[in-house]
């Protein structure tokens, strides 16, 4: 099963990273769901949670403000000025 490469960090530290199946975040244009083979894209984040599901169902999620969301080959970068686990 493919997956996806992800790193949440705020300005001053790396919150959470690791491999995850689903990464779910909210945007300015509205709330997306990234899969293992997205297409690269680069989108601003809007304040609120970023949702990171892991290969075993666990979830884990993060509350992000100011900042913007990466995806490229399998990769998100969810970067924040302000970041933390929820």
């Amino acid at each position: 099963m493919a997956a996806l490469n992800v790193s949440v960090v705020s300005a001053d530290q790396e919150v959470w990273s690791g491999e995850a199946v689903m990464v779910v975040a909210r945007t300015v244009e509205g709330e997306i769901g990234i899969l293992p083979g997205h297409e690269p894209m680069l989108a601003i984040l809007a304040g609120g949670e970023v949702r990171v599901t892991l290969a075993g169902g666990e979830k884990i999620t993060a509350n992000a403000e100011d900042g913007f969301l990466s995806v490229h080959s399998d990769a998100v970068q969810v970067v924040a000025s302000r970041a933390e686990l929820a």
